[in-house]
Parts: C-alpha cells; structure tokens; sequence
C-alpha cells in the first residue's frame, strides 16, 4: 500500500464534529478515514496537535479587480486567503466596471481566471452600476453569478427592491442585502453612535440604520418569497429581527464578520482608520448579542468583509479614512476569541457551502484531498501593510498548510 497518511491529527468531519483519526491520500483522493492508518510504502505527515479540515468558503470579500487594482488584485487578495485557509471565495460587485450585465460580469470572471489561486465565484449587482435607480440584468446574470449585492451600499427604494426580489426569487438564486437606510446616516457618519463617536469628536451612526432597513426588507421577503441572505449583521436588535424571522419560516440566513463578534466600540483605541468599516462596531451588549445568534444558529456564517484599500486611503483617521479592513489573515483565529473550534468551524465552512448549495464539502472517503491544517497557537498580528482593527493583539489559531489535489 502507498499513498501519504496524514497521522495524529483531529479530523473535522462536518456538523460541529471532530474525531481523532488519520486520512490516506492516494491519488489525490481520500481513500480512507480511520484511528490509526499504519502500511507499507506509505508517507507520513505528523498531524499531532493539528486540526484537518476542509478549506474555509468566504460569502463576502472584496477583491478589487476589475478598477481598483491599486488596493488588491485577485491574485493577490486570492493568495492571501488562501494563505489564511480559504479554498472559496465569494467577491462582491462594487467594483468597476460593475457585473451588472453578462458582458461586465465576464470582464471580472477573466480576471478571476488569469489570477485567481482559490475557486472564487462572483455576485452581480442588484442595479444597474448599483446607482439604486434602475434593476440590473437579474436575468442574463444568473447563469455566471452566486448571487446578487449592492455591497456597499443599500437599496433605498422600496418598490425597487420588491421588484428586485421577484426577479431574484425567479432566477434560485439569492440576494445578498447590505442593509443601511442612508436617511439615517448622518453626514461624515465614521462609527457607532455612543462611545467612540463621543471620544473622536465624529458623527455617530445610530443603529437603527441597520435594524430599519432590514425590517423593511423581510416584509418584503414575505410578500416575494425570495432567498435573502442578510450581509455582515452588527445590531443586536437586527439579531432579534432576524431570529423572528426564522421562527416564522421565512427564506432568511444572516453572516457575521469576525471583527464584529471579537471587537465592540470600546475598543477603538485610537483615532485611526483601521477602526473604519461598515457597519461600524457596536456596543459591547451588540457583540454579545451577536456571539449568542452565532451559537443559537441565528446567525449562519461568518464572513470576512474583507476589503483592502491603500495606506493613504487608510491614514486619514476617522473621519477621512475610507470604510474597510482587511480580513483574510485574522478571521479563523478573531473567531476563536468567544466561540468553540466546533461552532467557528461550521459557521466557516459547513453554512456557507449550504448557502451556496456546494453539497457535502466534509471530509469522507471518496473525496478529493483538498483540505488544510490549522493550528491553535498564539501569534501577534502584525498590519503587514493591510489594515487591522487586531494589529498588535495576541489571537490564537491560524492555517499551517493547506493541500489540494
């Protein structure tokens, strides 16, 4: 018998589930999952203190190409992740030209194609240039896209975004809605309202923003029917609305970001733009309350909104910064800080694949051998030249390899 065995190590198999076991790839393929592989001819790879699991799928980055390569390109933010353990990634459309008809969206899938180093799939937008005034080719997209965004900004008309939804809910696929009511953003708004807006003199950006907007649109996912998908939830009150949500059976799944569940306005320590991004961080309750949504399957996944940009855009404070951190490198290990291996592995990998309806991504016999391995040792993290809302923390966890067939 040859092949390589993978020996030592804890085998995540899916649903929360971990097993002490060796792997044996032959081939490319998992051939066999058990306690203890021992044969001849076999290569050993010591696993012993590692977790084997498969790669994370990210339902929310921000590449920057087409239009804004001096921030990222896709070869460079799709090996980063995949540095950071990813092996999907799921961009969004805020970028130039937008995918918001078969031709733009081809321009990015041939960028994607020359670059990128993770399976990376797309969304097109829900307006035409996601200017909000008219609907974008829901149609002629649906072939070439996961799903459907405006990231970045939200869909203020009403009778739009209804009539958005009928068109998404007859394609299957979903739509994928930043939530924001600008009316009730104010101008300059830079973070929370409360303390941080208090402590750098910045406008405020009260939470409601977020929870009206958001209530709005699942009245509208009852009327249409369509699958919705709530972008990077920060209120507690959102939390509430959308566990209602599910407890009246409505088409609904929700993601977090890990700076979201790690970080509240408190800890904005400095008037810098590596504390800039949207939604801002909430209050220490918000994060609470979003931890427990994740624990309680309220909410589904956790996502990176990752989202580069230049130093100079970055080194404006506060107020002058654009919004966005990067998010790759510290999502596993800023996830760890209040939640179990088991439940950050789920929401990582097995929510995101149903989501996007990949089937069975675990580890099982018969598979490909494509999965990474992760550590559990503390490390500093250092900006590197990204922004970081954790640069100088201590996180625990990261990804030691990765392999693919």
């Amino acid at each position: 018998m040859g092949g390589r065995v993978y020996a030592g190590g804890r085998v995540y198999t899916g649903a929360g589930r971990l097993r002490q076991a060796d792997i044996l790839v032959e081939g490319g393929i998992i051939r066999r999952i058990a306690p203890r592989i021992v044969g001849e001819g076999q290569e050993r790879v010591d696993c012993a203190g590692l977790i084997l699991a498969p790669g994370f799928i990210d339902l929310h980055a921000h590449l920057r190409e087409p239009g804004f390569e001096e921030k990222e390109t896709i070869a460079s933010g799709t090996a980063l992740a995949k540095r950071s353990g990813f092996q999907t990634v799921c961009a969004m459309p805020n970028l130039n030209p937008a995918p918001d008809a078969p031709e733009t969206a081809r321009v990015e899938l041939e960028a994607i194609a020359r670059g990128a180093r993770v399976d990376t799939r797309i969304y097109g937008t829900i307006t035409k240039g996601r200017a909000g005034r008219e609907l974008a080719d829901i149609e002629g997209l649906a072939p070439l896209v996961c799903g459907y965004s405006d990231d970045g900004s939200g869909v203020q008309d009403d009778a739009l975004m209804e009539r958005a939804m009928r068109a998404i809910a007859r394609t299957g696929r979903y739509l994928a809605a930043h939530v924001e009511d600008a009316s009730l953003v104010p101008k300059g708004g830079s973070v929370r309202e409360g303390v941080a807006s208090q402590r750098f003199g910045v406008p405020g950006i009260p939470p409601e923003s977020e929870t009206r907007q958001l209530l709005r649109d699942l009245a509208l996912v009852e009327k249409t029917g369509v699958r919705y998908h709530m972008c990077h939830i920060s209120a507690g009150e959102s939390v509430e609305a959308i566990r209602a949500a599910k407890r009246r059976g409505l088409p609904v799944t929700c993601e977090v970001t890990p700076h979201q569940l790690c970080l509240c306005d408190e800890d904005i320590i400095e008037d810098s733009g590596r504390f800039k991004m949207n939604p801002p961080l909430g209050t220490r309750a918000d994060r609470e309350a979003l931890v427990v949504g994740v624990l309680d399957g309220t909410i589904d996944a956790i996502a990176t909104d990752h989202a580069p940009h230049t130093p100079a855009e970055k080194g404006r404070g506060l107020a002058g910064s654009l919004f966005g951190v990067s998010g790759f490198a510290t999502a596993f290990a800023a996830s760890l800080r209040y939640l179990p291996l088991s439940v950050v592995l789920r929401a990582m990998i097995d929510a995101p694949a149903r989501i996007l309806g990949m089937g069975n991504v675990a580890l099982r016999e018969g598979a490909k051998a494509q999965f990474q391995a992760l550590h559990t040792r503390p490390w500093t993290v250092e900006a590197e030249g990204r922004s970081t809302p954790f640069e100088g923390m201590t996180l625990v966890g990261g990804c030691e390899w990765t392999i693919e067939s």
